[in-house]
Order: structure tokens, then sequence, then C-alpha cells
């Protein structure tokens, strides 16, 4: 348990350097033991995540060291043994090693993964995608057991029936050793699933349309790591800080990302009325005044992100106006308000079931005890607090550090006065 403590309503002012993408991470490192030789990432966040994923790996004989943000992971006596339900249960990404211990073995048992509860997460296309490369799925008491016969995976068409990033992930990992072509229609888009082929195709795979709705994949015997893979920046990341600089700066320079991952966020901060400016690998962030109210709906990539409808809310409080939300990819994605009600904020969700939620204008945010109950709304909380006068004390934080690697440090670095406290275990 550990809790962040934040005494608020200071102006901040700096830089902020993002870090490597969370959501490529995290299949990145199951996607290593598809390799026949050791694979190193540099860019790598320093976020809980990734050292729930270094003990899965353990528990497999792979060895992992990670210094600075550097990681080495050698899986070339990895041996096939039960994964570690603690770790597995911990973050939803997990399932990444369906799909990877599927395609470095011909079978996989994981039990279900856990990670954030914002509403239903299905794994039905990832099942129907394995079924189609010629694998034997069932499902007992949270365990999924996935097998195939003597003549293992093959090459298949899918098509997704939903556009799903994991469901798309999982099934490049699966099939990317697998005899034969496979194609993935209605894929996912998402710049991590760019950063998942450039990685495997630099080993050797043969990976052609990441980034559009069609992926073919033409199933190669081997793979083997030549260089250091470079994890792009993560722009969920860099768009909570881009909300927090508009929030609460007096001039934020926000670096190390990649303005084209952020344009319908960025169009949506100008269309506020937001003080920016767009360099080729930064963004600035000037004081903002008057901001108008916005009207967004959450989309799949290239669309307006469902990671960040929660880190924005905060600055929302700011519009002279009411603001509404449609999050129609996960409308239960609402943890974060009765929290924020707490602050003083004027948020409700009207419809749970379409995922509408509106935001008034809340000019006196006042510190409080709250809890981040996942990710991004934990970095709502972090925003509000910073935002909010006298002093916040966010519990749960454990679930922020999950996604933001050296938040405090980086929260300093402008100003922030900000403490993370962790709670010691009694056993």
């Amino acid at each position: 348990m550990s809790k962040l403590i934040i005494n608020g309503g200071k102006r901040l002012s700096g830089e902020i350097s993002i870090g490597g993408a969370k959501n490529s991470t995290v299949a990145l490192i199951p996607a290593a033991i598809l390799a026949d030789t050791p694979v190193k990432f540099d860019s790598v966040p320093d976020i809980l995540d990734v050292h729930n994923l270094m003990l899965i790996l353990k528990s497999m004989n792979v060895s992992s060291e990670f210094n600075g943000d550097v990681l080495k992971i050698d899986p070339t006596n990895i041996v096939e043994a039960p994964l570690p339900s603690k770790a597995i249960k911990s973050l939803r990404a997990s399932y990444y090693f369906m799909g990877a211990l599927l395609g470095r073995f011909q079978r996989a048992t994981v039990s279900f993964p856990g990670g954030d509860n914002i509403g239903p997460r299905p794994i039905d296309q990832h099942i129907k995608a394995f079924k189609a490369l010629g694998a034997e799925v069932s499902e007992h008491d949270g365990t999924v057991t996935i097998s195939t016969g003597p003549d293992g995976l093959h090459g298949a068409q899918i098509f997704l029936d939903i556009v799903s990033v994991g469901a798309t992930i999982n099934t490049i990992l699966a099939s990317v050793k697998a005899p034969g072509t496979t194609i993935i229609g209605n894929a996912a888009k998402e710049p991590e699933i760019i950063d998942i082929a450039t990685f495997l195709n630099n080993m050797g795979a043969n990976i052609r349309g990441a980034g559009t709705d069609v992926i073919r994949i033409e199933g190669v015997p081997t793979l083997q790591a030549r260089n250091t893979h470079t994890i792009i920046p993560d722009r969920i990341e860099a768009g909570t800080y881009l909300s927090l600089a508009a929030a609460v700066g007096d001039g934020i320079l926000i670096t190390n990302i990649i303005p084209e991952h952020l344009e319908a966020f960025v169009a949506k901060l100008e269309e506020m009325g937001c003080d920016l400016t767009v360099y080729e690998d930064s963004i600035y962030v000037g004081p903002s005044h008057d901001l108008k109210p916005i009207r967004i709906k959450v989309m799949p990539y290239p669309g307006f992100a469902t990671d960040l409808q929660q880190p924005l809310t905060p600055l929302l409080f700011k519009a002279q106006g009411r603001s509404v939300i449609i999050d129609t990819i996960y409308p239960q994605r609402i943890k974060h308000i009765t929290e924020l009600n707490k602050l003083g904020g004027k948020i409700k969700s009207e419809d749970t079931d379409e995922g509408i939620i509106v935001v008034d204008n809340s000019p006196k945010l006042v510190g409080a005890k709250v809890q981040a109950g996942e990710i991004r709304a934990g970095a709502s909380l972090v925003i509000a607090g910073l935002m909010a006068s006298g002093t916040t004390e966010i519990c749960h934080a454990d679930n922020i550090l999950r996604g933001y690697g050296n938040i405090v440090d980086k929260l300093r670095g402008i100003g922030g006065d900000v403490t993370l406290e962790v709670e010691e275990r009694v056993n």
C-alpha cells in the first residue's frame, strides 16, 4: 500500500520528459520470449507493471535485468512452468503470455488476467484468433488452457469482430512463427502495435501492414535479436502531463513525444483555447485562460483515446460551461467521478450504459482524502490535487505507479509539492 500526498494550489513551470510507452512495454516483454537470443530494450519506463512482468519471466527461468531505462531479457533457457498467479492477476497485459507461449511452445496455460477493473473487457476475440490458427482453447475456474494438435499452429485468415488492441497483438505473437500466411482483418491501428511489429521484424519476422486495419504475417522459423529496441514514447503519459500543464502550468515544456500520436488529444486542447506550441518532438504549454467547454467522443486510434478521458477531466473543471465525454469503448470507466466530487469537482455520470459523463465548471477545488481506483482515475486525481487548495491524500497510489514512472520526481521537477508514502505491510 502507498499513498501520494499533494499540497496543491501552486502554479508550476519547467520541463517534463516522457518515458517509454507502458502499453508497448507490457506487450514487448512477453514478446521477448519468442526470441531465440537475448533481447535488449531501452526507454523502458520504471513502472510496477514492468517489475511484475519480470517476476513472471523468472518463473519460466527467463533471466531479466533492469538498470536505468535498459531492460535485458534472456529467454534462451526458458522452460514451461506454472506462471505466478499473483503477478498474473495484478495486470491485465499478462494475457500477452497466451499468444507468446502459444507461439513458442504451441501451448499455454494462463490464469485469467487482472489489472484495472474498468468494466468488461472480454478475451473472446483472442480465443477466436487462437482457434483459427489451429489451437484448442478451454477455460476452467479462471484458467485458460490453449493447446495444439500434432501439426501445431498454421496461418489463417482472421477477422476481428471488434477493434481490439489486445487481440491484435496476441494474434501477432501467436502467428509470427506459425507456418503459412496469417491475415488479421479489422486490426487495431495503435502506435504500440507498430512498435511490436517493428521489434519482431528487426528479429527476422515478416509482418506487413501494422498501423492499418489489415495486417499480413508470413510465419518464420526463428527470431534473433541483432540490436537494441527503443520503445516509443508514451502518448498517454504525454497527454496526462499536457492536461496538467494546461491546468496548473505557468509554462511547461513536454519533451520526448511524437506529436502525431496525440493529434486527436491536442486538437481538443486547442478547441478549449489552450496555449500550445507544437514542435517536432515536444510541445510547449503556456498559461491557459478563458477555456471553452468541449464535447469528446472516445474512439479507437487515431481517435480520442479512452485512456485520456480521465486525465483530461480536471482541466474541464476550468472551462466556462458544461463539457460532455462519451466513452463507448469502456462506458464503466467512472471510478474517478466519486473521488473528484470529494475535491469539489462538479462531475457526474449521466448514462453508464452509454458512457456519458458531464463535467461543469468547478472553480474551487479543495484537498481531501481520495482513492485511486485504477491507473488513469489516479492520474486525474493527481492533476485535481495539484489544482486544489490544501492537501490531497491519494490512497492506493500503487495503481498510479503501475502506469507513470518516476511521477514524484517529475512533478517535483516542475515545482510540485508531492510526497510518496509507502505503508509497510503487517504480517
